[in-house]
């Protein structure tokens, strides 16, 4: 690869803000010809969360920047747990469901990053189980444990913070060895791959130096280190978790409107922060954005231009125009047809909360009329007659759409096969369910 194709990685990670420390002379190194680097991902479930969204989209600059990512499954180290920024240890995974994690892993990865051109720089896939698994205990601490002393090792910060009075429990030998197993990892890749730098979050930086130093005392070379800043959110509360716990990026985890709708409700000075680093708008266009949303907060231009880059990203175009129409259901003017395309889980978690009422799907073949769907069958409305004056006055819309007391609702009703919704006004929801 030609040097004029490269351009300034760090350069870009500075701007976006995606830039927490850096190793002298890594600039310069990246410049002067095309390198690889890799970052660690856990694989500890078949699904990425957002949280591991920064790294990806470190390695997807790394890669557009004309070098070469390695995403490294860390199915050996999963087997061990990391303690860094953990006050607990984590349940350890078999081979089987390692493997599983891998190919579902991949699957999603190559969303963001090119595996399979015949592009110098195409990424590549590892995982640090396969050549750890035959390492034997004793060749381990003969070969890379007599360089690095336990005084080395005590001194990182993820190790202190589990020895302090503060942590909850003890940390086990296992965890402990954990930097020596990552930092092996990367004198591995440095040996066998070239891969001169690993990048990671703030909390790996010790992790990372351990790699560095193995590689200037067993390979003889010079490694170097990258993080980022753990993202946080204005508010204190956790980046990537709500009530319901992670946002996956697998759909059955997930949902895209449920995906779509967390980055659509994020506060204006995350936003601003979050755009920068989770999607690949420039700069110039990215600071007119900044100076449209100040001009006007209500239009929520940059929660709406996040929410649409990053779902399409993720989940494709189509699942991010099927999620805005969902969203424009509840808050927008929308059609009977446009309710009756969703799907179960989405119509579920866009009406989450709406009382409902089962009803035998028989009701359907003679038609269900108005008055018993509303009052008389699901207690909706207080009584008839108040069912009668809401369809007199033109209240009460049945999947959106304004119906009379004549309607009787049929089978072409049913959004998913199974469900219609009805509407008093503009904010009061029920849904009847048909089995």
């Amino acid at each position: 690869m030609e040097l004029r194709m490269l351009t300034n990685f760090i350069a870009e990670l500075k701007w976006r803000g995606m830039l927490h420390d850096v190793m002298p002379e890594t600039e310069e190194h990246l410049l002067s010809e095309m390198r690889a680097a890799y970052l660690g991902i856990d694989p500890t479930a078949d699904s990425l969360h957002i949280g591991h969204l920064v790294g990806v989209m470190l390695l997807k600059h790394f890669q557009i920047a004309g070098h070469k990512p390695y995403a490294l499954i860390g199915g050996a180290t999963g087997m061990i747990g990391d303690p860094s920024g953990k006050s607990n240890e984590r349940n350890l995974l078999d081979e089987a469901t390692l493997r599983h994690n891998q190919a579902a892993l991949k699957e999603q990865l190559s969303r963001f990053l090119d595996f399979d051109s015949q592009a110098p720089n195409a990424a590549v896939l590892v995982n640090n189980y396969d050549w750890m698994k035959d390492f034997s205990f004793l060749s381990f601490i003969r070969d890379v444990g007599k360089h690095i002393t336990v005084n080395y090792m005590m001194a990182k910060d993820s190790v202190k913070k589990r020895l302090s009075s503060e942590a909850a429990e003890g940390m086990s030998f296992t965890e402990f060895t954990y930097q020596l197993v990552q930092g092996y990892d990367f004198l591995h890749l440095y040996k066998n791959f070239q891969c001169t730098l690993q990048m990671g979050g703030s909390d790996q930086w010790g992790n990372i130096t351990t790699g560095t130093e193995l590689i200037r005392r067993i390979g003889g070379g010079k490694g170097y280190a990258l993080t980022c800043p753990l993202i946080t959110k204005a508010d204190g509360t956790k980046f990537g978790k709500t009530e319901g716990g992670n946002i996956w990026l697998d759909a059955n985890r997930t949902s895209p409107y449920a995906f779509f709708q967390y980055w659509l409700n994020t506060s204006d000075v995350d936003a601003e922060k979050y755009i920068k680093i989770f999607t690949l708008l420039d700069q110039e266009t990215i600071a007119k954005l900044v100076i449209d949303h100040q001009d006007a907060p209500h239009l929520r231009l940059l929660q709406k231009n996040l929410a649409k880059e990053v779902t399409t990203a993720v989940h494709g175009h189509e699942a991010y125009e099927n999620a805005v129409k969902a969203s424009d259901i509840l808050f927008g003017k929308t059609t009977a047809e446009a309710v009756k395309a969703l799907d179960t889980q989405t119509f579920l978690e866009v009406f989450e909360g709406v009382p409902q009422a089962i009803l035998p799907i028989s009701n359907l073949e003679n038609g269900l009329d108005m008055i018993a769907a509303l009052s008389a069958e699901t207690g909706f409305l207080k009584s008839n007659g108040e069912a009668r004056r809401e369809l007199k006055q033109n209240a009460i819309s049945v999947n959106k759409e304004k119906v009379g007391e004549t309607y009787l609702i049929r089978q072409k009703d049913l959004i998913d096969q199974k469900y219609v919704l009805l509407q008093r006004g503009k904010k009061n929801y029920f849904i009847l369910v048909f089995e």
